[in-house]
Order: C-alpha cells, then structure tokens, then sequence
C-alpha cells in the first residue's frame, strides 16, 4: 500500500462527505505525520501499536511544556480514528487496531483571554468610523461579538443572510455542515446597515457580481488573515494585554451570555454546537451559580407574595371507620 495513495484517497473521502477544509486540513495533516512517523505495514498495525503511538504523544506533551494541548490531542486521536475507520470500511484492512480507543476526556476550562464587558467595549471603539475600512472593522466586530460567528463562517456570509429588518443572521454550512440562524443585536444591525449601504457599494464598483458580505477594497472576498490581522490590530491599539484572536470573541459572547443566566440550549443554537456537553462547559468553568439563576428565573421565585406568612390549611374529614385522611 503506497501512503501517498492512500492519504489521497482518504482525502477525497472526507470531500465527498462534506468536511470542511479546516477539517480536511487537520486530519490529513495528522494521518500523514503518523504515515511518516510509523512506516509499517498498515495491515499489521494493532490496537497496542497504537496505544504507544498515542502514548508517545502524551508524553511528548508532558516533557515539553509547550508541547500539544490537550484539544490537539484529542483532534490527533480522532483523526486516525477516521482514517482506519475509511481502511477497515474500503476493505483496506479487516479489523480497526483504533476502535476502542477513545479521545482524551475534554478539558473544560476556557481560555484565560475571554473578555469583561469594559474590556470588549474599549475594542469595539478602536476602528476609525472617518475610514470606511473603519466601517467595515467595526460592522465585523460587532457580528463576532452579537453572534458568536466563526471566523470562517464570518467570511463566507453573503448579503442575502443578513436579515436586517428582522434583526437575524443566517449561516450557511457552518461546522459539520451545519446551516442555523441566530439573533443580530441592535448595534450589528447598526453598523451593518452602514457598512451595507454605503461603504460596500464603493468596494464593489469593479466586482458587482460579489455576492459575499464582508469585502476588501478591491471588493474581493475578506480573507482570514486579515480579519485575524485586524482583530489583533485593534486589540493592541485598546490597550489590551491579553492574546486576541476572532475565537476570543466567540468565546466571549458565549461566556457573557452563560453568566447572565441565558438557557443553555439557546446558546448551544446559536454556537452550532453538536453536542450540549460542549455548551455545557462553560458552566462549569465559569462556576456559574446556579442557585441565582434559578431565583432570577423560576416563576415562584418572582413571586411577590411573601409566601413565609401564609400558613398551611389542613381540613380532615372523619371517615366512616373513624380514621382521618388529610
């Protein structure tokens, strides 16, 4: 078996099935580095071989302090669960040496550069509104901070998902394919609405026929480096020491909404999570309070009536035998 054939192969695979190119990307990238780091034989390849294969990169991680992140990790084990799960269903090979092997339980504390409200503010005033590219940073800012958006859901909207009269955002097969659509908030409307009307049009003039939201200049699609570069750019220029990147304002948005007592399925929704346990992370590591949520919520504990001096009525009716019921 050639593994230059192979990891094609695999990788037309993931095509036909729909995974993203950042998906693609990432698993082909692993499957290779074991292909070249293990040259056997991959019928021979036992469930042992790669406990110690996996067990290597742990170790690896734990004698470099900078080594692999547990979600590195996790994405390395899951991506050569694919790969001989594509060989054993090609009949490449008869038994998958990975299929008893699970992934590293998630860590779910979130990164320590999620952003206070005070902090997000001094960001979203950083673009300059005299600079129409300024219009367009600060209508990008916005939607990450409203919505949640990935960053290559961001750049692939176009101008017929965003519903500005009904204040909501549609995207369109974000991770695993996923299509949802999620509430605009009333100052991504705004500058929306500003960027929309009067600043893309001049970006356009030379590519009427682009149909993507957010562009540059020329009126070519925004690229993720650039949005990468501005995000950066404009957190440094407010001051901010901690590290951040477009996921920062996920992460951001997401934890903000939690804390306010926000219902957890909603936020699963509006993040294009898969699984809950995922949304559900971040009650656990912001040690979110359960107990205020509950009395900010719950109906009866809403209730005005002060309920301590109302006391219990008991009536009884003697039975026929002479025994009470209550």
């Amino acid at each position: 078996m050639n593994a230059n054939n192979l990891l094609f192969q695999f990788t037309e695979h993931l095509k036909v099935i729909n995974r993203s190119e950042a998906t693609i990307k990432a698993y082909t990238g692993n499957v290779k580095q074991f292909l070249e780091e293990e040259k056997r034989n991959l019928k021979t390849v036992t469930r042992s071989d790669m406990e110690t294969y996996i067990a290597g990169i742990h170790e690896y991680r734990m004698a470099d302090g900078k080594g692999y992140s547990q979600g590195s990790i996790s994405v390395k084990i899951r991506s050569l669960k694919r790969f001989f799960e594509f060989l054993e269903a090609t009949n490449i090979i008869f038994i998958d040496p990975m299929e008893y092997i699970h992934e590293p339980t998630p860590d779910r504390t979130l990164p320590r550069n999620i952003l206070t409200v005070p902090e997000m503010e001094k960001l979203l005033d950083q673009p300059n509104l005299g600079l129409k590219t300024g219009i367009r940073d600060r209508a990008v800012l916005e939607v990450f901070y409203s919505t949640g958006v990935r960053l290559g859901e961001l750049c692939s909207l176009t101008i017929y998902d965003a519903d500005l009269q009904g204040r909501m955002l549609r995207i369109n097969k974000g991770k695993f394919q996923k299509d949802r659509v999620v509430p605009l908030g009333k100052h991504a409307v705004r500058f929306l609405r500003e960027y929309i009307t009067k600043i893309r049009p001049r970006f356009t003039k030379r590519n009427k026929k682009s149909r993507v939201l957010f562009v540059n200049q020329l009126g070519q699609p925004i690229s993720r480096q650039v949005v990468q570069i501005m995000v950066r750019t404009n957190a440094q220029k407010a001051g901010l020491t901690k590290k951040v990147s477009p996921h920062t304002l996920r992460h951001t948005f997401a934890s903000q909404l939690v804390k306010n007592g926000a219902d957890v399925m909603a936020v699963k929704k509006m993040l294009g999570h898969v699984d809950l346990k995922t949304t559900q992370g971040y009650i656990k590591a912001l040690a979110v309070d359960l107990k205020k949520v509950h009395a900010k919520s719950h109906p009866r504990e809403r209730d005005k009536v002060d309920r301590r001096s109302i006391k219990p009525r008991i009536s009884r009716k003697r039975a026929e035998n002479g025994s009470y019921h209550s």
